[in-house]
C-alpha cells in the first residue's frame, strides 16, 4: 500500500524526502525482514500474552515422550504472529498489482483460516469438555475434520493452478539462439508466442541470441542438461490443448502434500520454523536468479518476469519464521498451531510451483518429504502386518520420525537443530543443481 502510495505521488509531481528509496527492491526486501521481525518479536509477546488470558492452551496427548507434560498448556495458534508478520510487510512494500504477490497473499489467508478454524475447533471442544466436567483426551475432538482440510487445499489448488495456467501475466522468458541472418523459431508442444520474436539481441560468437516471451507450461528438471520439462509431453499430442488438467493435478497434488508435511514436521519446539526459515532462504535465491534477467541468462535458466517483486514476500516469510522461533524455540512459549503450519506448507509449495522449481521440492523440503514418509510407512506397514499376523508391527518407535529420535532419548533442541543442519544441506544440494547438469 506504501509503494502504491508513492507511486501515485510519483505520478501527481508530490515528492518526499526519501520516497525514492521505495523504487529500490533491495531497499523494500531489508525494510520487509525488518518489519516482519519488529512485528513478531515486540507483538508476537503481546498475542502470547492474550493467548494465555484466553486459556487457549494446547492439549498434549500422552505418548511416553520426554518433557511432554511441561507442554501441557502452552499458548497455541501462534501461527496468527507469523501471518501478521508475513502479510503486513508484504501489503505495505509489495507491488499489489503483481499476479504472483496476490496469489501468495491468497495462498497465505487461505490456509491460515482453514489452520484457524481448525485449531480454534479443538480449542472450544476443550472448554465444552471442562465446563462439564469431561476428560478433554476421551472427547476425541480433533478439530476440522481431515476430509475438509484437503478440500480446502485442493480448492487453493485448482485457483493456483488455473492462475499460472491461463494468466496472461504469467511468462517465461526464452531464449533462442540462432544464426545472424536466420528468424526462424518452432515453439515447443503448449508453448504461445506472446511478442515479436527477435526484440532483445545479443551477438556473440557469431550467433544471435534472441529473447521471446511465451506461456508455456514448463518446470525446471534437475541434473539435465536441457533443464527444462514442459507438462505437455505427459500427454499425446492429439491431447495437447488439455495440459492444463494434469498441471492443476499436480499443483493440487504438491501443495496438499507440501501443507501436510509441514503440519507433521510441526511436532518439536523449533523444527518447523526453523526448516521453513531455511527454505525461505532457498526460494528467495530461486527467485532472484530466476527473476534478473542477467543472472538467469548466465546461469542458462528461465527467466520470469515480473518474478522479482516476490522477494519482497519471501523476504516477510523469512522473517517472520525467525521472528517466531525466539519464542517457538525450546522451551516454546507459543506454538503456532495448524494456523501457522497449514499456511507455511502451502506458501512453500506455492512458491516452488511459481518460480518453477516444483520438482527440487523433494531435495530442499526433504525433512517435510521425510517426515511424511515416516507416517506413511508406519500405518502402511502396521496395517499390513496385523492383517496378516493378528498383530501390528512397526518400522520406527514411533513416526514422525523426530519422535522416533526422541524415542532413542535425543534431545529435542538436539533433533531440531540436526534437522535444521540437514535443511541447509539440502536447500544448498538444490541451489547448487542449477549448474549440475
Amino acid at each position: 500500500m506504501l509503494y502504491q502510495l508513492f507511486e501515485w505521488f510519483a505520478k501527481n509531481g508530490i515528492k518526499f524526502p526519501g520516497s525514492g528509496l521505495l523504487h529500490f527492491i533491495t531497499f523494500r526486501v531489508l525494510v520487509a525482514i525488518l518489519l516482519s521481525l519488529f512485528i513478531t518479536t515486540v507483538y508476537g509477546k503481546r498475542l502470547i500474552n492474550i493467548l494465555k488470558k484466553n486459556q487457549i492452551g494446547e492439549s498434549v496427548r500422552e505418548l511416553g515422550l520426554a518433557g511432554e507434560k511441561m507442554k501441557s498448556g502452552t499458548p497455541t495458534m501462534g501461527g496468527i504472529i507469523i501471518l501478521l508478520g508475513i502479510l503486513i510487510p508484504t501489503l505495505l512494500l509489495a507491488n499489489l498489482d503483481k499476479v504472483y504477490i496476490r496469489l501468495m497473499l491468497l495462498c497465505t489467508v487461505w490456509l491460515g483460516i482453514i489452520g484457524f478454524i481448525d485449531d480454534y475447533l479443538k480449542i472450544s471442544a476443550k472448554r465444552i469438555a471442562k465446563e462439564k466436567g469431561i476428560d478433554f483426551k476421551k472427547t476425541n475432538a480433533d478439530g476440522l475434520a481431515g476430509k475438509f482440510k484437503v478440500f480446502g487445499q485442493v480448492i487453493l489448488g485448482i485457483i493456483i493452478g488455473s492462475t499460472l495456467y491461463f494468466n496472461q501475466n504469467v511468462v517465461v522468458k526464452r531464449e533462442i539462439i540462432t544464426g545472424k541472418n536466420s528468424l526462424s523459431w518452432v515453439p515447443q508442444r503448449g508453448e504461445h508466442k506472446l511478442d515479436k520474436l527477435g526484440e532483445d539481441t545479443i551477438l556473440a560468437d557469431g550467433q544471435i541470441h534472441r529473447f521471446v516471451t511465451v506461456k508455456t507450461p514448463i518446470t525446471t528438471i534437475p541434473f539435465v542438461k536441457t533443464h527444462e520439462f514442459n507438462y505437455a509431453k505427459l500427454l499425446p499430442e492429439s491431447l495437447e490443448n488439455y495440459t492444463y488438467i494434469i498441471y492443476i493435478l499436480i499443483v493440487i497434488f504438491i501443495v496438499t502434500a507440501v501443507s501436510n508435511g509441514a503440519n507433521i514436521t510441526d511436532g518439536l519446539d523449533g523444527l518447523a520454523t526453523g526448516v521453513s526459515a531455511i527454505i525461505g532462504v532457498g526460494l528467495g535465491v530461486f527467485v532472484f536468479v530466476s527473476g534478473d534477467v542477467r543472472i538467469a541468462d548466465y546461469l542458462n535458466i528461465m527467466y520470469i518476469p515480473n518474478l522479482s517483486e516476490l522477494t519482497i514476500f519471501i523476504a516477510a516469510f523469512v522473517g517472520a519464521c525467525v521472528g517466531f522461533l525466539w519464542y517457538n524455540a525450546y522451551p516454546a512459549q507459543v506454538f503456532m498451531g495448524d494456523t501457522g503450519s497449514l499456511a507455511i506448507g502451502g506458501i512453500i509449495a506455492s512458491l516452488a510451483i511459481i518460480v518453477r522449481k516444483e520438482l527440487l521440492i523433494p531435495i530442499f523440503c526433504l525433512v517435510f518429504l521425510v517426515e511424511l514418509l515416516s507416517v506413511m510407512i508406519q500405518v502402511s506397514y502396521f496395517k499390513y502386518t496385523k492383517r496378516k499376523y493378528g498383530t501390528g508391527k512397526r518400522v520406527f518407535l514411533m513416526s514422525p520420525l523426530h519422535h522416533h529420535y526422541q524415542k532413542l532419548g535425543y534431545h529435542e533442541s538436539k533433533i531440531a537443530v540436526r534437522f535444521w543442519v540437514v535443511t541447509i544441506l539440502s536447500v544448498v544440494f538444490a541451489v547448487v543443481t542449477l549448474k549440475i547438469r
